[in-house]
Order: structure tokens, then C-alpha cells, then sequence
């Protein structure tokens, strides 16, 4: 490992306190090493980390943390500060089962007053803090350090309106990585970044005020000063919004940080924002060089910069998504495209290159993007709002308002359903089969492989007389072939994957391989069983669970979702139908109640009880024989 003499001295923020500056370069510097060498064995976010070394060294020096909050926003820039926070001794578990989170998690440390992984929160929960902050009489900082894309979101925005109308005493910090709002403009930039944020300029700037409040000049005065200081450093937006702007600033300059925040905290009396630009993947060149600064890595070669890729055994469901959209673009040309920031994720990318007219990426802004599909729709045309799941749920009001309620047909792609791996709850698309699947008017359906999702993506293009949505998981596909010449399926229609006569089980999505499985360990055991393909949670296929429940003993549904969902639905049909009064034995399976860690898939499935095992277990223990364990012993 390599040697970082002065990063060993920090255990807590309060050991940077007495630290020259020439001291905490050098810690900064072992800092990024530390960060590349701790991301380079467990792999995450390292772009963005490498980019607030310096900003968040200087925050733990001048601010007294954890007293006072200092709230990242997303989290993906969190694991410097995590070194320096008592968790260094950890940080090689990032993202691993039982190991730290890859976000800030209140649950883990006090140096992380606020928990987040989706975007735009900071502002609005620092103010939260801030507000607490007064009516305690406390007299601490709320520091919120949010990225230039986070702030494309609205709810940056209606906060900040919120804190300048209340003029709490809040710091915020944009860290600017890709000089999206203004690049700086040299010495000249820094030095009056120094001096507004200063002591003697407020007050200066307040004895103006008493002296031209009698002649009648302090608004034209005020708006004069506002709009020359905008000009040269683009504050006027956030001077309006009720912030005291500073900057732009280097980000990485510590000459400049330091004393602006030292000002900051000295003689703050209302909402600042301070603009630092900053340089994702700073110090570490294969970042740097990289067209997305190494943004999100798997584990890699801290040398060359290589990572550790295997090679996919099958595309993976976002590809087959993108790759079939793509297809059907050729031949429709009201088929258009939306996603919000996440193009490469979703898939959308791919269909951009083919299509870049109509591809719209309307940045972290979920309800917009919403909004604006049902417009498009509205006007005729085929918007395919590609969304991961959990990101979907900040648009949920658009989803019944604006599209739900006009019959709209606006096709949702809802990617990273389920478990997700190394992302952990904050990512985990759990709940969208439930919140979907309530909506009058909406086709819901769940692919089972990738040739399914291919013929689903077809199938919501050739709705149009309502809303639809099809999920589907991260990660590579089964294997199988996807016919070239797609067919769309019939709404509302399942399907007989295997015959059986004992125990029906009832899959809706991918937890149909284990399904399969689980009838292979049930015929070990000399029981016989169907497996059928739900495909819709919405519309019902009354005729397939009819037929299900009548011809078995025992039924059982499976899903990756959370209670509430396509069980419920199923048993609510059920009921209604009277089948569970022939003494029909039915069992549900879906995400347990908890929000469940990162870890490796494979096991977050075993916890979750949703693989073959559980499934024969679950079928055995509804015939009252003992477990499978049980009767392997038996066996024997």
C-alpha cells in the first residue's frame, strides 16, 4: 500500500483543524491516493470523489464538523470525506456486503447527518437543518455541497427560493465539474471571491445601504451592484433566488478556498452560495483522459487505469431495450425518445446515435420528463420515457396526473427493476409494480429474458389508446435468441412454460430461470409442477390463473417487487373469483419488508428468499411435507 505519513495523523476531521496549508496539500495529495487505491479494489465512483479532495478537506478544516452538517448531495463524491471521517480502516469494503455504503448513510457515521443517492436533496435538507439549527438557539452551519447537474433539478431551485425567502444562515457549495455555468476567470476572479465574501466588504457594503436608504437609491444601488458583479462572475440568478454569491473559485486551490470559507463562516448572516469550479477525476490522468472522468468503474489496474471487465454471456436487458427501440425507430417515425441524465443507463444512448433529433435528455428533471412524454403524446407521437425505477417514484404525481388520468399513451421503460447489486436500497427498483399497477388504464408488464423484453418493447409501441410500462433488470440476459422478426404479444395473455399437475408456479419477470429450477428440485422430490409466465400484472390473465387454480393444489407467485404488487393483485382475483374457497393453497413471494443492503446479487437473492430453494421450500411446506432439506435426508 502506498505510504501517506501525513494522511495517517487524520483520524477525524478535527485533527485537519491545526494543519498548515502546506500540510493539508500534502494530505490531499495522499488523499487521491488513497481514493484511487481504495476504488481500484472494490470499484464505485471515483470521478467525482477525486474532484472535492480539496473542497472537502478545506470544509472538515474550517467547519466544525459533525456539529456542523455537512450534506453531499447524490453522495457519489462522499468517499474522501469518508477517509477522512473514522472510516478509512473501512473503506476498502465500499459497496461489498456487511461493508460501507457507496452514499452517505446516516445509519454509519454522524459525519453524515443526511442520507442520499438521488439527486438534488442538499439544499433542501441543509435548510431543514439550518431552521433546526436556529430554533435551538444552536448557532451552527449547514454546508450543502451539490454538483452543476443535481442543480438542473427543480427541487434544487424550490429550495432555494425557500432559503432565500427565509435567510436562514445556509452555505452552498456548486461544485461545478464541467464548467457548465461559468469558467473562471483568473487572479482577478480569485481576488474577488476573497474580498466580497470578506468581513470589511459586507460591512462596507451595509454602510452603503444607511447611506443611500434616505436619498431613495438603495434599490437602484442594490440592482447596480447585483448586476455588475453578475456580469463579471454570474451570480445574478442566484442574487434573485435571495443567495449571496461567491466566485467562481478553484476549486482546488487551497490558497482560495480556505479563506473564502473562513469568510463565509465569520460573517454569515443568510444564504451564500459559493460557486467552486472543479475538475472531476482530478490527479489521477486514465480519469482525467476518460471521456466520463471515471464516473463509475468496475475494479481496475491503478497504473494503467484498466478495468476489470468479463465478458457478458448475453446483452444486457438496457441493450436489448436500446437495440430494439433503435429497430422500430427505423420504421415509426413518431417513436421518440425521453430519459432523464441517465442516456448511457438506460439505453437511450443508443438509439441517440441512430436518432439524435429525437432523443431528448432532460436532465435530473423525472417529473418533467413525464410531463413532457405525456405532451408528445398528446400531439401523436410514441414517447418512450426510459426511467430507472427508483427514480421513477420522484415522478409519481406526473405519472397519475398528467399521463394516468388522460389515458395517455406514454410507454415506460423501467429500467433497474429489482435488486441491483453494489447500489444498494437507495437504487433498488422495489415498488413500481405496486405504484403502477394501482392506475386505471395501465398495461404493466415484466420481462422474463431479453427475447420477451424485445417483444414487449414492440408491444407498448403498438398501444396507443393508453399508458404502459414494461420493467425489466440490470444486468446481462439469459442467453436466450431474440427472434429477428419480433411479434407483439396479446395484452393481458400469459404463458405455459413447463406442465405439471402438483403446484403451479406464477412467475412475473426474471425470477422465471429460478422457477424452472425450482420445479426440477420439487420433480426430485417426486412432485410435479407448472410454471407459467404471468408477462402482465395488468390486465390480469384471468383465464391462465383460473386454469392454475383449478388444476393444482398449491399456487404460488413470484416477483422481484415489494408487497403490494402482482401477488396482491393475483390474490385479490382470487378472492373475488372464489377460488380460495375450494381450499386452494396459495402462497406469495416478493421482497421481504426491509430495505435490503448492497451485496453481491446472487446473495441480496438469497436474503430476499426469492431463489429456487426458497420457491420448492415454499411448495413443500403449503403441502404440509417437511422442507426440501427434510426430504433429501430422507432420501438418503
Amino acid at each position: 500500500m502506498t505510504q501517506t505519513p501525513h494522511l495517517d495523523q487524520i483520524n477525524l476531521p478535527s485533527d485537519l483543524r491545526d494543519k498548515s496549508r502546506k500540510e493539508l496539500e500534502v494530505i490531499c495529495e495522499e488523499l487521491r491516493t488513497e481514493v484511487v487505491d481504495a476504488v481500484s479494489t472494490t470499484g464505485g465512483h471515483l470521478g467525482a470523489g477525486l474532484g472535492v479532495v480539496e473542497l472537502t478537506v478545506a470544509i472538515h478544516h474550517v467547519f466544525n464538523t459533525p456539529d456542523d452538517k455537512l450534506i453531499f448531495d447524490v453522495g457519489h463524491q462522499c468517499y474522501p470525506h469518508k477517509v477522512l471521517t473514522g472510516r478509512r480502516d473501512r473503506i476498502r469494503t465500499l459497496r461489498q456486503g456487511g461493508g460501507l455504503s457507496g452514499f452517505t448513510k446516516r445509519a454509519e457515521s454522524e459525519y453524515d447527518p443526511f442520507g442520499a443517492a438521488h439527486a438534488s436533496t442538499s439544499i433542501s435538507a441543509g435548510l431543514g437543518f439550518a431552521v433546526a439549527s436556529d430554533l435551538d438557539g444552536r448557532g451552527d452551519h449547514a454546508i450543502c455541497v451539490i454538483g452543476d447537474g443535481a442543480l438542473s433539478a427543480g427541487m434544487a431551485y424550490e429550495a432555494m427560493n425557500n432559503a432565500g425567502a427565509l435567510n436562514k444562515k445556509l452555505v452552498v457549495i456548486l461544485n461545478d465539474n464541467d464548467m457548465s455555468i461559468a469558467p473562471p476567470v483568473g487572479a482577478m476572479s480569485h481576488y474577488l471571491s476573497k474580498l466580497v465574501s470578506g468581513k470589511p466588504y459586507r460591512s462596507l457594503r451595509k454602510l452603503g445601504k444607511k447611506l443611500v436608504k434616505p436619498m431613495g437609491l438603495e434599490k437602484p444601488v442594490r440592482k447596480a451592484e447585483e448586476y455588475a458583479r453578475g456580469f463579471a462572475m454570474g451570480g445574478t440568478m442566484f442574487e434573485e433566488l435571495g443567495f449571496y454569491y461567491v466566485g467562481p473559485v478553484d476549486g482546488h486551490d487551497l490558497e482560495v478556498l480556505i479563506p473564502v470559507l473562513e469568510n463565509v463562516r465569520d460573517s454569515l448572516d443568510g444564504p451564500v452560495l459559493i460557486h467552486a469550479v472543479t475538475q472531476k477525476g482530478k490527479g489521477y490522468a486514465p480519469a482525467e483522459n476518460a471521456s466520463d472522468k471515471y464516473h463509475g468503474v468496475s475494479k481496475f489496474n491503478v497504473i494503467t487505469g484498466e478495468q476489470a471487465k468479463s465478458k457478458p454471456s448475453a446483452p444486457s436487458y438496457t441493450k436489448v431495450f436500446g437495440d430494439t427501440l433503435t429497430k422500430l425507430a427505423e420504421t415509426d417515425e413518431k417513436i421518440v425518445a425521453i430519459t432523464a441524465a441517465m442516456p448511457s443507463g438506460t439505453g437511450v444512448s443508443q438509439f441517440a446515435d441512430a436518432f439524435p433529433a429525437r432523443t431528448f435528455d432532460v436532465g435530473i428533471a423525472e417529473q418533467h420528463a413525464v410531463t413532457f412524454a405525456a405532451g408528445m403524446a398528446a400531439d401523436g407521437f410514441k414517447p418512450f420515457a426510459a426511467i430507472y425505477s427508483t427514480f421513477l417514484q420522484r415522478a409519481y404525481d406526473q405519472v397519475v396526473h398528467d399521463v394516468a388520468i388522460q389515458k395517455l399513451p406514454v410507454r415506460f421503460a423501467i429500467d433497474r427493476a429489482g435488486l441491483v447489486g453494489a447500489d444498494g436500497p437507495t437504487h433498488a427498483g422495489s415498488f413500481d409494480v405496486s405504484f403502477m399497477g394501482h392506475l386505471p388504464h395501465m398495461v404493466c408488464m415484466a420481462a422474463s429474458d431479453e427475447a420477451e423484453l424485445a417483444r414487449m418493447v414492440l408491444t407498448a409501441s403498438e398501444i396507443d389508446d393508453r399508458p404502459s410500462a414494461f420493467r425489466y433488470p440490470r444486468g446481462e440476459g439469459v442467453g436466450v435468441e431474440i427472434p429477428s422478426a419480433l411479434t407483439p404479444l396479446e395484452i393481458g395473455k400469459g404463458r405455459i412454460v413447463r406442465e405439471g399437475s402438483n403446484i403451479a408456479i406464477l412467475s412475473f419477470g426474471t425470477r422465471l430461470q429460478e422457477s424452472l429450477k425450482a420445479a426440477d428440485m420439487l420433480s426430485a422430490q417426486g412432485l410435479s409442477a407448472t410454471v407459467a409466465d404471468a408477462r402482465f400484472a395488468k390486465p390480469l390473465d384471468h383465464q391462465l390463473i383460473s386454469d392454475l387454480a383449478r388444476n393444482h393444489e398449491v399456487l404460488i407467485t413470484i416477483e422481484e417487487g415489494s408487497v403490494g404488487g402482482f401477488g396482491a393483485f393475483v390474490l385479490h382475483y382470487l378472492a373475488d373469483a372464489g377460488h380460495l374457497d375450494s381450499g386452494l393453497k396459495v402462497r406469495t413471494m416478493t421482497l421481504p419488508d426491509i430495505f435490503i443492503d448492497q451485496d453481491k446479487p446472487e446473495l441480496m437473492y438469497d436474503l430476499a428468499g426469492l431463489n429456487a430453494r426458497h420457491i420448492a421450500e415454499k411448495a413443500i411446506s403449503a403441502l404440509g411435507r417437511g422442507s426440501v432439506t427434510e426430504l433429501n435426508k430422507a432420501a438418503v
